[in-house]
C-alpha cells in the first residue's frame, strides 16, 4: 500500500459541501445525499492519506471524475438545463419522501449510471490490456467499497433515522441490505464498464450508445424505488444494480 495525499479528494468533499450550503428551498429534500457523499469522500480521503490503496493517485484522479458528474447534472438540474433520466427521477421526487428513500435515489442515479463512466474514464484501454493493471484497480475498487461500508453504522447515528420503532427494527436489516448492495454494484460495475470500454474502442457511435442503453436501464431501477413500500428491503430481493446487454456482433 502507498501513502497519498489527499488533497485532491478534500478538494471534492469542499465541493460538495458548497453545494450542501447553497441549496434552494425547492432542492432541500438533495440535503441528505449531498451530505452523506461529502463525509464518505473524507473518509477516501482519509484513506488516501492512511496508505489504505496500491494506487492512491488513481484513487484520487477516479473519485474527482465520479463526483464530477454528479455535480454537472445537480448544477445543470438548478439551472434548468438538461440531465440524464437518472437524475431526472431522482431530483424530480417528492420532497416529503423519507430522507432514506431519497438517499437510495441519489445513490442508485450515482452508482449504476455515473460510476461505469467514471471508471471507464481513468481506466485508459491500455490499462483493460494489462490484466495485473486490471485486476489492481479491482483491488482498489474493492477497497472503495470497505470505506463506504465502513459509513453505513456511523450514517446511522448521523442523520437520525432510527427516531422510529421501525426504523431501529429495520436496522440490521438495512445494514444488511446495504452491503449486499455494495458488494452486487462493484460485480455489474465493472461488467458494464468493459462493455462501455470495448464501445470506445470500436469508435463511432457506439460508446454514446452504449450510455443511452445505461440511461434506460437506470432509470427504469430507479423507477422501482419510486413504487410504495420498503424500498431497501425489496431490491435487497430483486437486486440493486443494472446489467448492459452483450455486445450487438454487428
Amino acid at each position: 500500500m502507498t501513502v497519498g495525499d489527499p488533497t485532491q479528494v478534500r478538494e471534492v468533499a469542499a465541493a460538495l459541501r458548497e453545494r450542501l450550503g447553497s441549496l434552494p428551498p425547492r432542492a432541500a429534500h438533495r440535503a441528505t445525499f449531498l451530505g452523506v457523499y461529502a463525509r464518505v469522500t473524507d473518509a477516501v480521503a482519509d484513506a488516501v492519506a492512511a496508505g489504505h490503496f496500491e494506487d492512491p493517485a488513481w484513487v484520487s484522479e477516479w473519485d474527482e471524475v465520479f463526483a464530477d458528474l454528479f455535480l454537472r447534472a445537480h448544477d445543470a438540474d438548478l439551472a434548468g438545463g438538461e440531465v440524464p433520466r437518472p437524475w431526472r427521477l431522482a431530483f424530480g421526487a417528492d420532497p416529503a419522501m423519507h430522507p432514506l428513500g431519497h438517499l437510495l435515489l441519489a445513490m442508485n442515479a450515482h452508482i449504476n449510471f455515473d460510476l461505469p463512466q467514471s471508471v471507464a474514464a481513468v481506466v485508459s484501454d491500455d490499462d483493460f490490456a494489462d490484466p495485473g493493471l486490471l485486476q489492481a484497480r479491482d483491488r482498489d475498487h474493492q477497497r472503495i467499497d470497505e470505506v463506504l461500508f465502513a459509513r453505513v453504522r456511523a450514517e446511522d447515528a448521523d442523520l437520525g433515522w432510527k427516531t422510529r420503532g421501525v426504523d431501529r427494527v429495520l436496522a440490521p436489516a438495512n445494514r444488511w441490505a446495504s452491503r449486499r448492495f455494495l458488494r452486487e454494484s462493484r460485480e455489474k460495475v465493472w461488467h458494464n464498464t468493459a462493455a462501455l470500454q470495448r464501445a470506445r474502442a470500436g469508435g463511432g457511435a457506439a460508446y454514446p450508445a452504449r450510455v443511452a442503453e445505461l440511461d434506460v436501464l437506470t432509470a427504469a431501477k430507479i423507477t422501482e424505488f419510486l413504487r410504495p413500500g420498503p424500498v431497501l428491503l425489496r431490491l435487497a430481493l430483486l437486486g440493486f444494480g443494472v446489467t448492459l446487454p452483450p455486445d450487438d456482433p454487428a
